[in-house]
């Protein structure tokens, strides 16, 4: 199985996602063709999602501290669009692209001053700090979820952050399990 890649386990998940096994063949000719049930290949495919993730985070660290514009400072002026669920004069809110429930809204600070992760935070960020959370309330509040939802701030690439500018994840719509991730 080692010779099977990621990526074709990847493809193979998105492809097949109606039938109940899915064959696997490894590039070795001596190695034998077998079939993965269902939930053994989700499985699979939650763990090359997740080492994309990985890579993605530790690419995102490498540039962290190059002080180009971020994607979110393009979604900030407007050179990307964004589907805004709440902004005023310091905070922005839109759905995220890649939605993990039902409600997945990104809140961000518009200027990052330096916050790039929350454990970057100073004294000079408390203001700023609370404001992300009560834009979260009032994400949760337009999205209909505030009597269950979760914020989620990711910090360094152990975290898999992938965007070096401070942003919370709210998410609701859906039961949510414990223990996270």
């Amino acid at each position: 199985m080692a010779a099977v890649t990621s990526v074709s386990l990847f493809r193979n998940c998105a492809a097949t996602t109606v039938r109940a096994f899915v064959t696997v063949k490894a590039s070795n000719p001596n190695f034998t063709t077998f079939l993965l049930p269902l939930q053994s290949r989700r499985s699979l495919c939650r763990v090359s999602a997740t080492n994309d993730e990985e890579a993605a985070a530790k690419v995102a660290t490498a540039n962290a501290n190059s002080g180009a514009p971020t994607i979110f400072d393009k979604i900030i002026a407007k050179e990307i669009p964004s589907s805004i669920v709440y902004e005023d004069d310091k905070v922005l809110a839109f759905r995220d692209i890649n939605p993990q429930a039902p409600v997945h809204v990104l809140v961000i600070p518009k200027f990052r001053d330096g916050l790039t992760e929350l454990g970057k935070a100073e004294l000079k960020h408390v203001e700023i700090l609370g404001q992300l959370l009560h834009a979260a309330k009032i994400v949760a509040e337009i999205e209909g979820i505030l009597d269950g939802f979760r914020v989620v701030i990711n910090n360094g690439p152990e975290a898999c952050q992938s965007v070096y500018h401070l942003h919370l994840h709210v998410l609701g719509g859906r039961q949510m399990k414990w223990p996270p991730g």
